[in-house]
C-alpha cells in the first residue's frame, strides 16, 4: 500500500486525561466556593441585577505563574475595599493566538523554548488557577484551544472567545456547553456581525465531537449558553467605545432579539495597544455608564505588575520579572490608581440615584 497518513506528523503523543491531572491537583472547598459563587455574581451583573462594575484585569498572558500569583495577592488586596462598586476578576490567559506566528502561550510553551511540554503546561495553568481562587480572586480565561477546557474549566469563572475565533463554528459550539458566562470578541477588523451571530449560535444546543474527562473521543451534546455577551475590543486602527459605537452595537443586539449586554475591552484596538490609552479608555465608557447607559457592564485592563512588554530574549535568565511577553500592558501602581478612581465614580453615582 502506498503511504498516505501522517505524512506531516513528527509524533503523536498521548496526553494526560483530565480526570487524572485533577486527580493530581483537586479542586479545594474554598477554590471551589470561589468559582460557584462569582459566577452566580457575574451572571447577576448580566442581567442588571447586580450593579456593579465588572472588571476582568491581570496580563495580556501568563509566563511566570510566579508573578502572576504575586500580582494575584496585590489584586486580593484591593478586592473587599472596592467590592461595593466593582466587581474584580483576574485575566488569567495560558493560550495565545497568532495571526502568524509566535509564543503560544503558557499551556503550548511552558519553558518558553520551543519545546512545546503542553502536559506540564497544562498542570502549570490548573495549579495557578487553584492558587488564584484560594486566595478567594475568580479568574477569566480565553479557551482557544477546544480540549482545554476539560482540564481547566471548573477553575474559571469567565471566558472569552477571541477576536480570532469569534467566526469559528467550533468555538461556538464549544461556548453553548461551557459552564461560565462567555463573552464574544468583536472581529480584528472591527466586525460587530460575527460576535452577534456567535451569541446567538452558541445560546442555542450543540451536538459536537470532544473529549470526555477520561480523554476519549465523545460526541458532546450541550444545552446553549445563555449568558454569552459581546466585547468590544475595536479593529483594524479604529476603536469602538465611543457612544456611536456603543449604540451601533446595541442596536444590533435588539435587532436579533439579544439582550443589551456589553463589556469594554479597554486595550487592544481600543487603545492601539498603547498602555496609556488604556486608562482614557476607562474612563470614556465610565462616564457613559454613570450617565445611563446601562448596557455597559464592564471593562476589561491589560496589566502587569510593570508597565510595557518585552520579547523573549535568548537567555531566558535576562527575562524581567513581572514584564509582560505580549501585548504591552499598565502596571499595577497605574491599575490600582484607576480601580481606585473607577470605585469612588460609580459610588458617587449609586449614591445620586439613590
Amino acid at each position: 500500500m502506498l503511504p498516505l497518513r501522517d505524512l506531516r506528523v513528527r509524533s503523536v503523543e498521548r496526553l494526560v486525561a483530565p480526570r487524572a491531572l485533577k486527580q493530581d491537583l483537586p479542586l479545594t472547598d474554598v477554590a471551589n466556593q470561589t468559582v460557584y459563587e462569582s459566577r452566580a455574581v457575574i451572571q447577576r451583573i448580566l442581567s442588571g441585577e447586580d450593579r456593579r462594575f465588572l472588571v476582568i484585569v491581570g496580563p495580556c498572558s501568563i509566563h511566570d505563574p510566579v508573578a502572576a500569583l504575586d500580582y494575584a495577592r496585590l489584586l486580593r488586596g484591593l478586592q473587599d475595599e472596592l467590592r461595593g462598586e466593582l466587581f474584580l476578576v483576574m485575566r488569567s490567559y495560558f493560550e495565545k493566538p497568532r495571526t502568524m506566528i509566535g509564543w503560544k502561550g503558557l499551556i503550548n510553551d511552558p519553558f518558553l523554548d520551543g519545546s512545546c511540554d503542553i502536559q506540564e503546561g497544562l498542570r502549570l495553568a490548573r495549579k495557578l488557577l487553584l492558587q488564584i481562587n484560594e486566595l478567594g480572586i475568580p479568574t477569566a480565561s480565553e479557551f482557544l484551544d477546544s480540549i482545554t477546557p476539560q482540564y481547566i474549566d471548573d477553575l474559571v469563572s469567565w471566558a472569552a472567545i477571541g477576536a480570532r475565533t469569534t467566526e469559528s463554528q467550533l468555538h461556538r459550539e464549544m461556548a453553548s456547553g461551557l459552564s461560565m458566562p462567555v463573552g464574544f470578541k468583536n472581529g480584528t477588523d472591527g466586525s460587530l456581525q460575527i460576535a452577534v451571530d456567535a451569541l446567538g449560535a452558541a445560546l442555542q444546543p450543540h451536538s459536537f465531537v470532544g473529549i470526555d474527562q477520561e480523554g476519549f473521543t465523545s460526541v458532546i451534546r450541550t444545552c446553549g449558553n445563555p449568558w454569552g455577551h459581546l466585547v468590544l475590543r475595536g479593529g483594524h486602527k479604529r476603536s469602538n467605545y465611543d457612544p456611536e459605537s456603543i449604540q451601533e452595537a446595541c442596536i444590533r443586539l435588539l435587532k436579533v432579539g439579544l439582550p443589551k449586554r456589553l463589556i469594554v475591552d479597554c486595550s487592544h484596538a481600543n487603545s492601539a495597544k498603547r498602555p496609556a490609552v488604556q486608562g482614557a479608555v476607562l474612563g470614556s465608557i465610565l462616564e457613559q455608564r454613570v450617565r445611563g447607559t446601562g448596557a455597559i457592564l464592564g471593562a476589561m485592563l491589560e496589566s502587569n505588575l510593570f508597565e510595557g512588554s518585552q520579547k523573549i530574549p535568548g537567555d531566558l535568565t535576562q527575562l524581567r520579572y513581572g514584564l509582560s511577553i505580549t501585548d504591552p500592558c499598565i502596571s499595577w501602581e497605574t491599575t490600582e490608581k484607576l480601580l481606585r478612581h473607577s470605585s469612588l465614580r460609580i459610588r458617587e453615582a449609586l449614591s445620586t440615584e439613590r
